[in-house]
């Protein structure tokens, strides 16, 4: 059985995240959506064989292993735009720069920017003190609002949707080098972005509480 004190944090931070989903967009608070995934890198051993009359494009079994990359994704719901960011890690000094980009190249005119993410241990406002001097530390994160999602709850960040569109528009077959992953990642992002392809989440509080209301604790008086 989990605890109730465990049950009542999941519910907090499933509360949060539902409740600033639903808010209308403000361009000075935008909501943006942060989340990573990785990517295996595979080289082919023999060539394709190239598609013919009634038959797909043929790929042998054998192939290469060449490294993993990782993929750190921004997406803002409300306003159909995303980033992809490709990166060799996923440290805390890589979110940290992650972050310090949200605020500088992306948002240098918001005046808070409230980050839904999940509670990885990288994920630590402590990382920026560790990445940068304090007073750009403390510069970047007087600007930035964190909402975790709770533990075994990712499904609530929507940064999750968009990889899972990344990963069937574009990533769902073999790429051999960063080089070629790096070129791929930035025409899917730049066609999705000049559709502002958006999300229309549905879910809220409200449904959470019957939907869900088994994750509430029991209240006894």
């Amino acid at each position: 059985m989990i605890p109730p004190h465990q049950n009542a944090d999941f519910v907090y931070h499933m509360e949060d995240v539902l409740d600033l989903y639903h808010q209308p967009y403000n361009p000075r608070y935008p909501a943006v959506c942060f989340d990573e995934s990785s990517k295996q890198l595979v080289k082919e051993v023999r060539r394709p064989l190239p598609t013919q009359p009634g038959q797909a494009r043929r790929h042998d079994y054998e192939y290469e292993r060449n490294g993993t990359r990782n993929l750190f994704m921004f997406t803002a719901p409300l306003t159909g735009w995303r980033h992809v960011k490709v990166t060799q890690r996923r440290t805390k000094q890589d979110w940290a720069h992650c972050m310090k980009q949200l605020v500088d190249e992306f948002y240098p005119e918001a005046e808070c920017i409230r980050v839904v993410m999940d509670n990885l241990n990288t994920h630590n406002p402590a990382a920026l003190y560790e990445t940068f001097e304090a007073s750009e530390a403390r510069r970047i994160l007087d600007k930035l609002e964190f909402h975790y999602t709770p533990k075994h709850g990712s499904w609530l960040n929507m940064a999750e949707i968009e990889f899972s569109v990344l990963t069937r528009q574009c990533l769902d077959r073999r790429i051999p080098d960063e080089a070629t992953l790096c070129r791929e990642i930035a025409a899917w992002e730049s066609a999705r972005n000049a559709q502002a392809s958006s999300i229309d989440w549905q879910f809220t509080t409200d449904d959470a509480r019957i939907k869900l209301a088994q994750l509430y604790p029991s209240i006894h008086v």
